[in-house]
């Protein structure tokens, strides 16, 4: 099943964040101002997250909208 087939059917928003979940790591690259990083980083320590969590969260609720 691809995220487009679930977007387009009746899926639930909690089926839509457990195949966000599901599968292996990959890394991934990407290029944002050192700023961001940096105020990123920061916010994710004082929730007590690492960066990493910080951003697939963010695409989680991102990914996760039926709307769009």
């Amino acid at each position: 099943m691809k995220y487009a087939d679930l977007i387009d059917g009746e899926a639930k928003a909690s089926e839509l964040k457990s195949f966000l979940v599901d599968g292996e790591n990959v890394a991934v690259t990407i290029r944002i101002p050192k700023n961001m990083r940096d105020a990123a980083k920061e916010a994710a320590a004082l929730s007590g997250i690492s960066f990493t969590s910080l951003v697939k969260m963010s695409l989680i609720e991102y990914l996760s909208k039926k709307e769009k």
